[in-house]
Formats: C-alpha cells, structure tokens, sequence
C-alpha cells in the first residue's frame, strides 16, 4: 500500500470486502505482537541506528518514522481499498500537502487550473505560483466551468463539495477531461473524507486533504496528506516534502491514527443530523442560500448522490444582514463560534469575516458535531428567533 514500508511490517490483512467500520478501527495496525500494544505509542526519534550502508526503512527523521507509516497505510486503505500500487504520505498540514502536490509538479511556463470558489488560502497559493512564472486559471466548481480552461493545463485541481459553498462537480467527467488533454488531476478531499467519496477511484491522480479536520474529528490535531498511485508523480511530492522538511510531528501523527477508527461512527453522526438541521433551516424565511449536498432540492445533489457515499458534516446558509449573522452566533450555546469543521463539537462562523470568501456579509458556515440532534436543531432555532428580535 505505501512504499515508505518496505522492509517494515506489512500491516494487517483485512478481509475481503470489509466494512467501512471495520476498516476505519483497524486500518493500518501492524500484525499482532504478544505483549506488544494493537497501536503502538508514538516513536521518537530524529535518528535511528544505522551501521553499514543506509539501507532499511528508517534512517533520518525527516525521511521516514514508523508512527507515520502506520498512519499513511491507514488513511491509504480509507483512501484506495484493495489497490496495492498507492502511496500516501503525511505531512504537517493540509496546506503543506497542497502546496505539496502544486509546487511538486509545476514548472514555470506550466499552466495550472484551480476553482475561483475554493479553500480560502488557495488565493495565496495562486500568488506564489504566478511569482514562480506558471499561469493560473481559475473557475467555479459548479457546472463542471473548469472545463472550458483545461486545454494546456499541466494540472487541474478540483475542490468538492467547494468551502464554503459547497458546490460539487463532476470529479469522473473533469478527470477524463484532463487525462485527454495530458493533465494530472488532484482533488481535495478534505470535506467528504475518505468515507464521503474516492477520488482515485473516480479517475483523479491524487486525492488529498487537510487531516485537521474531520478525518481526525477532535480539533486538536494539525495534518495534512497526499495519496497517489506509487510512481514518478507521488515520487516528486516525496523529494518535495524532504525537501521543504513539511513533515508531521510522531504524537501528531499517532492521535491521527488512534482518532481514524472512530471515523465511521463520527462521520455517520454528523451527517445524519447535517441533513436533520438543513431540513430543519428549509422552512425558515430568514435563512437563504442554504447549501446542504444531501437535500434533493440542492442543486448539487444529482451529482453528489453519484460520487458520493456521504454528503458531509458542513452547512451553508445566509442570514439578512451581518448584525443578525453575529447576533445569531452569540446566541448559540452548544456551538463554538470557530473557524475549521469536521469537529465533534459543532463550530459556527461568519466567513465573510475573513475577507477572502466571496460570500455575503451573513453567510454562515455551520460545521455540524456529534451532539444530540434534538439538542443541536433546538439550540439553533432557539438563537435564530432571538437575534430576529
């Protein structure tokens, strides 16, 4: 599953056609040792003994860690199930794996196509590379524009469902675009997860997401990772990330690990009661643009409900103005008003306080935890009558 691990234990077998559960609570464990811990504790270690010639799995810290290969055997059997000839590799930050995959693969004169409506820092991303001479295209995730500025792309990178908009696109339909015009194909998987949808196997080079989020669910965690099929591309974001030293610390990396195998139950959790408070928010005249991909109304619904397995923990939505927006957050009190999403405890903000969404004053991206449903609707229809008055 990941070329980090010759030489090192190959892991568990799971069973043929395992459940997700099942593959989410014993993804990436090592083959039981008498005595040993089932996920053994974080190593350590800035050197390992090396006599002889550097041969072997571990030699430098920066290289390699045997609390990482854990980790990325994990996430790559979330990622790629059954597919022996991926790769992943972690690293500091959902950023540094995106800057990872970019930076990796283009050369100035290239021409790279990103969505106009996508993760707020791509718009720092996109000054970076401009200053590097590689020409950046930019359109928006819905209605699959960013197939009208592939021809002579080097790489296409698709954002869905979009943050915060939560616009989705057809990743199959876009990646065979870009293959037959000879561009690779990255897709940030940062929303859906693993769990929500496979972009490997809808036709996409390399899956990648920020591991900060709900992947690892408790907000406590800065991650990041890339998953690919092993050759001269995931080779390049190998040389890239030793380059840049943009790896994940031991502990960081083993509370990953550990968090993954309740991914399934957080994960079910928390969409579950998205589409119960995106029902709940339909009937409300004070609330517009909601956006949940899990509703039948929502326009990107047709095609979320083909690509993906599940439709996320985040809600969109906008209030009358920026007053009643800010009103509504300090009246909540089971939700943090936060930035990030995927926690198991709702978060709520204003985006548009950031400056770089192009949203209304009162958009409000809703990431929904694992409190009580009842609970949770109630406490936001609660603050939603009180800041109206």
């Amino acid at each position: 599953m990941n070329d980090s691990t010759t030489g090192a234990d190959q892991g568990q077998t799971l069973p043929g056609g395992a459940g997700e559960g099942t593959r989410a609570v014993r993804a990436g464990l090592p083959e039981p040792v008498k005595h040993e811990p089932t996920l053994p504790g974080p190593v350590f270690a800035a050197h390992f003994h090396l006599p002889g010639d550097p041969t072997g799995p571990y030699t430098y810290g920066r290289d390699e860690n045997p609390t990482w290969t854990l980790l990325e055997r994990a996430i790559g059997e979330l990622e790629a199930p059954g597919q022996d000839d991926v790769e992943t590799l972690a690293f500091a930050s959902g950023m540094a794996a995106i800057s990872s995959v970019l930076f990796s693969q283009l050369r100035a004169g290239d021409a790279v196509v990103l969505p106009d409506d996508g993760y707020q820092a791509l718009s720092l991303v996109r000054a970076q590379l401009e200053t590097y001479g590689i020409e950046v295209r930019t359109a928006p995730t819905g209605g699959d524009a960013q197939l009208g500025v592939l021809d002579g792309a080097k790489l296409l990178w698709i954002e869905t469902p979009s943050n915060p908009g939560l616009d989705v696109c057809d990743v199959r339909r876009l990646a065979e675009a870009a293959h037959a015009r000879g561009a690779l194909v990255a897709v940030d998987n940062t929303l859906a997860t693993p769990l929500g949808q496979r972009p490997l196997e809808l036709g996409a080079d390399f899956a990648v997401a920020s591991g900060t989020k709900q992947l690892t669910g408790h907000g406590d965690v800065l991650l990041g990772y890339v998953t690919g099929s092993s050759g001269e591309a995931m080779a390049a974001v190998r040389r890239w990330r030793k380059i840049v030293g943009a790896v994940p610390g031991p502990m960081e990396a083993w509370l990953a690990h550990r968090s993954i195998a309740t991914l399934q139950l957080r994960v079910d959790r928390q969409n579950a009661t998205a589409l119960a408070l995106a029902r709940a928010l339909r009937d409300r005249s004070d609330v517009t643009g909601l956006r949940y991909p899990g509703l039948p109304d929502d326009p990107s619904h047709k095609i979320a409900s083909r690509q993906m397995r599940r439709y996320g923990c985040v809600v969109s939505f906008t209030l009358p103005t920026r007053a009643r927006a800010d009103g509504f957050l300090d009246a909540l009190r089971l939700v943090d008003d936060a930035t990030s999403f995927g926690g198991v405890r709702s978060t709520a903000e204003r985006r548009g306080r950031w400056g770089g969404d192009a949203v209304p004053e009162g958009f409000i991206r809703f990431s929904v935890g694992a409190e009580d449903p009842e609970d949770l609707i109630a406490d936001v229809l609660r603050a939603l009558d009180e800041s109206a008055g």
